[in-house]
């Protein structure tokens, strides 16, 4: 199986959820949530991406997390992980209190596709300011894919994690696991770095990059994935988004669905005039609209 029926399987069973001028969607990814160890790539950042994340609670978006949300190739136990990080997953289980919710799976959290997992993780979690376990996200599915529909017909938006373009992040993700866990992670730790990743290797991010372009193009869709943690927003020649990510060295990356256009945004902290510092969001390319994306595929 080439990474083309790799793509189009994440699909296959794929939810949809309407896109139309209401719609607002927030698209994160690969936040790699950590248990709080020097490793934790995204305690650094954890106050951007709870900032964020309250902004776009009150605006009324909708959360998509394109999968790699929590780091459990790094870690083995997830209660750690919602243990170091309460304060978000309190704020994510607002957002599924209100169905405002989809949780994606990437090859880093790809054991939360088993319907065991997910219920065994995220049932309920300990709140440590009313010192009682409460529902987190009773009941969850956590999708290989998901498909924002126009309801006027002009694109749909196919979202994904983005690493089904290599056959060693998916088809062998136990082997790539047991090297970050027992290798590449503790080398990382000494500073090495794994080049097997394509989010550390330019190389490999390239070549998943053309891969990914090269489906979306072949098919006619929009493909907005994260896996490479490199933010971008495709053309109409080229239609392919990446998020970015939450582990950047001084901000994180998304990209808003706001009015049927895409934005791609970056939350940092920001220095005021009498040097007091805030939390901003800032635009990193000018606003497309989903009807500019008009060319014809090439194959179907």
């Amino acid at each position: 199986m080439n990474y083309n029926h790799r793509l189009q399987k994440a699909f296959l069973h794929a939810p949809t959820l309407p896109l139309s001028e209401d719609s607002k969607y927030i698209l994160i990814s690969d936040c790699h949530r950590g248990n709080g160890s020097s490793s934790d790539n995204f305690l650094k950042n954890q106050h951007l991406y709870f900032a964020a994340l309250q902004h776009y609670y009150a605006q009324g978006f909708t959360y998509i997390e394109l999968g790699d949300g929590d780091e459990l190739w790094e870690n083995r136990s997830m209660q750690q992980i919602i243990d170091v990080h309460s304060n978000v997953f309190w704020l994510l289980s607002k957002f599924y209190q209100k169905k405002r919710l989809y949780l994606l799976y990437g090859n880093h959290d790809i054991i939360k596709k088993s319907p065991k997992k997910a219920e065994q993780f995220f049932e309920s979690y300990s709140c440590p300011s009313e010192r009682k376990d409460l529902p987190l996200f009773p009941g969850i599915t956590f999708y290989s894919g998901l498909i924002l529909k126009d309801s006027e017909q002009q694109k749909d938006i196919y979202l994904t994690h983005g690493h089904q373009t290599d056959f060693l992040n998916s088809n062998l993700w136990q082997l790539s696991r047991f090297l970050v866990r027992y290798v590449w992670g503790p080398a990382e730790r000494m500073g090495f770095h794994d080049p097997t990743s394509a989010a550390k290797n330019n190389k490999k991010k390239r070549r998943a990059e053309e891969k990914l372009t090269n489906w979306a193009q072949s098919k006619g869709h929009i493909l907005i994935t994260g896996h490479t943690h490199r933010p971008m927003i495709g053309t109409a020649d080229a239609p392919y988004c990446n998020t970015g990510s939450c582990v950047h060295p001084r901000c994180i990356t998304c990209i808003e669905v706001e009015h049927r256009c895409m934005t791609l945004v970056k939350w940092t902290m920001n220095t005021r005039a009498d040097q007091t510092l805030y939390v901003a969001r800032e635009v990193l390319a000018d606003p497309i609209c989903i009807s500019e994306y008009t060319k014809t595929p090439s194959a179907s």
